[in-house]
């Protein structure tokens, strides 16, 4: 057990689908921070959602980033960090015109709920990132 349990969470792998795995709770962590994020700068501090979303991507990206490198694709890593960081975050940046245009048609066309919008976004960017990520810088 203890073997299955290190080979889940601790050992580095190149294994898709346990990085996919992993790449699915680093999501969450980010997600939590996103959300988080979104909803107080939304509802307590009364900044229009689409800013708000930008600011709390951001904050999820950083969060992203530093557990992916760290835990999720901890192979093949950039002999130059900052190159490999202005990477993932222009990956990011296409995820968060992805989430931007999403939660806009979603909230303002459709009159769902801004943070109905944030879930539907997150499901579709989650699948851009993890795969634009993974191809492009941790091949």
């Amino acid at each position: 057990m203890k073997e299955l349990l290190n080979k889940l969470f601790v050992a580095p792998t190149t294994n898709i689908w346990l990085q996919l795995l992993r790449y699915g709770f680093v999501g969450g962590v980010a997600f939590v921070a996103d959300y988080g994020t979104l909803f107080l700068l939304t509802h307590y501090a009364h900044v229009h959602y689409l800013v708000s979303a930008a600011v709390a991507f951001g904050i999820g990206l950083t969060v992203n980033y530093l557990l992916s490198i760290s835990w999720v694709f901890n192979k093949n890593r950039s002999a130059k960090p900052w190159v490999e960081f202005l990477v993932f975050a222009l990956i990011g940046v296409v995820g968060l015109g992805l989430n931007e245009l999403i939660m806009y048609v979603a909230t303002d066309l459709m009159s769902l709920h801004y943070m109905l919008s944030k879930l539907i976004s997150t499901a579709i960017v989650f699948c851009w990132n993890f795969f634009a990520r993974k191809l492009i810088i941790f091949k």
